[in-house]
């Protein structure tokens, strides 16, 4: 099977952090108190905002973590794919 390693474990690296990114900002999500001042509520509604901003980059680096592990399965290297192959024009 034709499959770059190197890309593959590096999709599935960003793949897990993604998800325990996701899992902790989950666990530290704030939550609000009955009985808050106006700048507690706007605190709060800040540190929501943050936490929710954050999990859209996790979902996003889980995405192109899974894509990255796609790619990896179609990936190969061609032979000499580093050398240069020299042309001879043709004398007149």
């Amino acid at each position: 099977m034709l499959i770059d390693k190197k890309i593959l474990v590096f999709g599935i690296i960003m793949v897990s952090v993604g998800i325990l990114i996701s899992i902790y900002l989950n666990l530290i999500l704030p939550v609000g108190t009955t009985g808050m001042t106006e700048e507690e509520t706007i605190d709060l509604l800040t540190k929501q905002q943050e936490n929710e901003d954050f999990s859209t980059l996790a979902g996003i680096l889980i995405g192109i973590g899974f894509m990255l592990v796609l790619i990896s399965f179609g990936a190969r290297r061609r032979k000499g794919a580093g050398e240069k192959k020299i042309e001879k024009k043709p004398e007149i």
